[in-house]
C-alpha cells in the first residue's frame, strides 16, 4: 500500500528503557499500513544558544531535516516537574530557530505521554500545546489522553494491553484522519514557495 504519511516520532525522553519510548513503539502498531513512524533522536542537540543561529551544529540541521522530510508529528513526553522536559523544550526551540525559519510549523501533530500518576502528564501536555500553538503547529485536541503507567499498560510482547487498547486505537484512528486532513506534501510547499 502507498504511504498515507510520514510521521515523525519525538520522544521526550532519553532514557533507553522508559515507559515513554515503549508507548511510542506500542501506538505505531495501532496505525494502519502506509502511516510510517521515524523517531527523531533529539539527545544529541546542544543547548539552544541564539549566537549559534547563523551557523547550526550538524546535528540541529539533521533534526531540521527530518521534520521537514515529515507530514505529521507524534510527541510522546514523560512529565518533569509538572512540565515538559528540557531536552523536549531545547528540541523545539533548535527547529524554530532562526526566526522566520521555523519548520515545525503545519505540521499536524499529536501528543500522547504516560506516568505512574494518576493524571499521567496533563501539566507536561498543556505546555506543550502552548508551544506548538506558538509555533503554528495545528494539534489534535481530542480525545486527550493521559496514560497512567501501570500493571496492564502493556502485554507481554510490548504491545498496549486490553484494558486500554480501544481508547488508544480509537486516539489512533482520530489522530490518523487529523494527519490526512492537515498534513502537505513538501512538494507543494516547494511550488509554493516558487510562486
Amino acid at each position: 500500500m502507498k504511504s498515507i504519511a510520514q510521521v515523525a516520532v519525538i520522544v521526550g525522553s532519553l532514557r533507553k528503557d522508559s515507559v515513554t519510548r515503549k508507548v511510542a513503539r506500542a501506538i505505531e502498531a495501532l496505525a494502519p499500513e502506509g502511516l510510517t513512524f521515524v523517531e527523531i533522536p533529539i539527545g544529541d542537540l546542544p543547548l539552544y544558544n541564539q549566537d549559534d543561529d547563523g551557523n547550526q551544529a550538524e546535528s540541529v540541521k539533521r533534526l531540521k531535516s527530518e521534520i521537514t522530510a515529515a507530514q505529521g508529528l507524534l510527541f510522546v513526553t514523560p512529565e518533569y516537574n509538572r512540565s515538559i522536559p528540557g531536552v523536549l523544550k531545547n528540541a523545539l526551540d533548535h527547529a524554530s530557530r532562526p526566526y522566520g525559519q521555523n519548520v515545525w510549523a503545519s505540521k499536524p501533530a499529536g501528543i500522547l505521554g504516560a506516568s505512574v500518576g494518576a493524571t499521567g502528564t496533563s501539566m507536561a501536555q498543556q505546555h506543550l500545546r502552548n508551544v506548538l500553538a506558538y509555533l503554528d503547529v495545528p494539534t489534535l485536541g481530542q480525545p486527550e489522553a493521559f496514560i497512567q503507567a501501570k500493571e496492564g499498560l502493556f502485554d507481554e510482547a510490548g504491545n498496549i494491553g486490553e484494558n486500554s487498547k480501544k481508547f488508544l486505537q480509537s486516539w489512533m484512528d482520530k489522530y490518523v484522519v487529523w494527519v490526512r486532513m492537515h498534513a502537505v506534501q513538501p512538494s507543494i510547499i516547494l511550488k509554493h514557495k516558487l510562486r
